[in-house]
C-alpha cells in the first residue's frame, strides 16, 4: 500500500513551498513535490521565481545599477573613480551562488518543518492520489486527503521568433548571457522586457523594446506609465509602442527582426541577442491524469473559487497556475490561505490590495485601482501628488526622479490607489497597502507623523496633497 499525507503539494515554488510550510506547521503529515533540477541534475525547491525569475534578476538589476552608479554617477559626490569594468561572468556567478542558498534555504526550512521532499514529476489522478516520477523513470503513487496544485508558469513562445537558446532566448536565457551584446532586442514591453532590458542597457547594450500595444504600460495608471516612459527613455532605452514583431531570421551569430511600426509600415532591426518575453502561461502540462476531474476556465487557468478550491473536493489550486496576476506574493498569500482553510480557519485574501512592482532604477509600484479605473467606474475621486524632486532625502541621495500619487474617494475620502515611480517604490508603495487594508482614509495617513528626512514623507506629502494641504510643494487640488 502506498504511502499516506493529509496534504501534498505539487510545485514548490513561492505558493507551493509556503503552502507546504504552513500546512506542516499546521500539523499535517506534508510532501511537497518537484520536478525541477539544477545544472548538476539534483532536485532544488523554489520554482521559477528562485531559480530562473524574481531572484535572480533582481540580483542582476542591483550588479547592473551598482556599475552605472560606479560608472556615471559618483562623481557629483565628490568621489572620483579610475576605469570602471564589468567581469559580466562573476556577475552571473553571483547570481548563481545568491540561487543555490536561497534554494537550498527551502531544504532546510522544509526539514525543520518536517516537509517530506519529493523530487520527480507529480501527476494528480483521479480520487486525490498522486502520481510521482522521478528523474530515474521510476514511479510511485501517494495518496492524500488534500492535494494543492502549484505547477506555475512558463514563458509564452511566438511562431515569429522562436527561442533557439543561443541568438533568441526567453527571459531564462537572459538570465545567462556570458557578455554585454553590443546590439539587444526585447520583445515585449512588459515587467520582464523592461527589467532585464535594463539590467544590459546599464551594462551598454543598445537596447531596443518593441512592444505591440498602443500604449506603454497599458495596465497601469498612465500619469504614472508615461513619467516611466520618459524616465526609462532618457536612461537609453529606446521603446517602440505600436510594434508588432512579423517575422525573424537568425543568420550566424545575429538575428534581423521584421515588425509593422505605428504607422503600418514594415521595418527591420539587428541584433545579436533577442529576448522574447511577451507574458507566461500557467504550467499543466502533464499536471491532470485525464480522469482527475479537474477543470479549467477558458483562459486555460485551473478553474478556483475565490479561496482557491477547484470543484474537486480536496483539490486546491494556487499561484500562477490559477487566476489573478501572476505575483510571487500573490501565491504565496494563496498558500497559506488554503493551508489554514484545510485546517478549519476561514483564512482569505483581499486581492483588490496585492501590491505590484517594476524593478527598474528608479522602481514602479502600485497597489488598488488606477486613476483610469476609478474614472471608469464612475466614483468621484481626488488625486494628491508630490514628486521626489521636492524630498530632501531624495535629494540627499541623487534619486530625484519620479512621484508619488494617491487617489481617494472624493466623498469618503478612502485610499482607493497609490502608483510611484521613483526610488524604493516597492517599500513605499506598501506602506499605503498597508493603510488601503485597514480602510484608512487619506486624511488618516496624512494625520501620520513620518520620519524625516525619509523616504517616506513623500507619501505623507501626497495624502496631504489629496485635500490641498501639501507643505513642500504648491497645493493643485483637483475634484473629479
Amino acid at each position: 500500500m502506498s504511502e499516506k499525507f493529509d496534504v501534498i503539494v505539487i510545485g514548490s515554488g513561492p505558493a507551493g513551498y509556503v503552502a507546504a510550510i504552513r500546512a506542516a506547521q499546521l500539523g499535517f503529515k506534508t510532501a511537497c513535490v518537484e520536478k525541477w533540477r539544477n545544472e548538476e541534475g539534483k532536485g532544488v525547491n523554489g520554482g521559477t521565481c528562485l531559480n530562473v525569475g524574481c531572484i535572480p534578476s533582481k540580483a542582476l538589476l542591483d550588479s547592473a545599477y551598482k556599475y552605472h552608479e560606479a560608472k556615471d554617477d559618483l562623481a557629483i559626490h565628490g568621489i572620483s573613480t579610475k576605469e570602471v569594468k564589468m567581469d559580466v561572468p562573476a556577475m552571473i556567478a553571483r547570481k548563481g551562488q545568491i540561487v543555490k542558498n536561497l534554494t537550498g534555504g527551502i531544504a532546510g526550512l522544509f526539514k525543520s518543518n518536517g516537509v517530506t521532499s519529493l523530487f520527480g514529476t507529480g501527476k494528480l489522478l483521479a480520487g486525490k492520489k498522486v502520481e510521482v516520477t522521478d528523474f530515474e523513470g521510476k514511479t510511485v503513487t501517494y495518496e492524500a486527503e488534500h492535494v494543492i496544485l502549484a505547477s506555475g508558469s512558463n514563458p509564452i513562445n511566438i511562431p515569429v521568433a522562436p527561442v533557439d537558446n543561443d541568438v533568441i532566448v526567453n527571459s531564462t536565457g537572459a538570465l545567462e548571457f556570458q557578455a554585454v551584446p553590443k546590439r539587444l532586442g526585447v520583445i515585449g514591453g512588459g515587467v520582464i522586457g523592461l527589467e532585464l532590458g535594463s539590467v544590459w542597457n546599464r551594462l551598454g547594450s543598445k537596447v531596443i523594446v518593441l512592444e505591440a500595444m498602443d500604449s506603454f504600460l497599458g495596465m497601469m495608471d498612465q500619469q504614472i506609465a508615461k513619467e516611466a516612459q520618459k524616465i526609462l527613455t532618457k536612461q537609453g532605452l529606446d521603446i517602440r509602442t505600436s510594434s508588432r514583431v512579423t517575422g525573424s531570421k537568425v543568420k550566424g551569430k545575429e538575428v534581423t527582426v521584421t515588425y509593422t511600426d505605428k504607422d503600418g509600415k514594415e521595418q527591420t532591426e539587428t541584433f545579436d541577442k533577442l529576448i522574447v518575453c511577451v507574458g507566461r502561461r500557467p504550467y499543466t502540462e502533464g499536471l491532470l491524469a485525464a480522469d482527475s476531474g479537474v477543470k479549467f476556465d477558458e483562459r486555460g487557468f485551473i478553474f478556483v473559487n475565490e479561496h482557491c478550491a477547484t470543484n474537486i473536493a480536496g483539490v486546491w489550486a494556487i499561484g500562477d497556475v490559477v487566476r489573478g496576476p501572476m505575483l510571487a506574493h500573490k501565491g504565496s498569500e494563496e498558500g497559506v490561505m488554503v493551508a489554514e482553510r484545510i485546517a478549519g480557519q476561514k483564512s482569505q485574501i483581499n486581492y483588490d490590495i496585492i501590491p505590484s512592482v517594476i524593478y527598474t532604477h528608479p522602481e514602479v509600484a502600485a497597489v488598488g485601482k488606477t486613476e483610469e479605473q476609478v474614472k471608469a467606474s464612475g466614483e468621484p475621486y481626488t488625486i494628491g501628488t508630490f514628486p521626489f524632486s521636492a524630498s530632501g532625502r531624495a535629494m540627499a541621495a541623487n534619486e530625484t526622479q519620479g512621484l508619488v500619487k494617491i487617489i481617494a474617494h472624493a466623498v469618503t475620502d478612502r485610499i482607493l490607489g497609490c502608483h510611484i515611480v521613483g526610488p524604493s517604490a516597492a517599500d513605499l508603495v506598501q506602506q499605503v497597502a498597508i493603510a488601503m487594508e485597514f480602510g484608512s482614509s487619506a486624511e488618516d495617513l496624512g494625520m501620520m507623523v513620518f520620519g524625516h528626512p525619509t523616504l517616506s514623507e513623500t507619501i505623507h506629502e501626497a495624502a496631504l496633497a489629496v485635500h490641498g494641504h501639501a507643505i513642500h510643494i504648491a497645493n493643485k487640488k483637483k475634484k473629479h
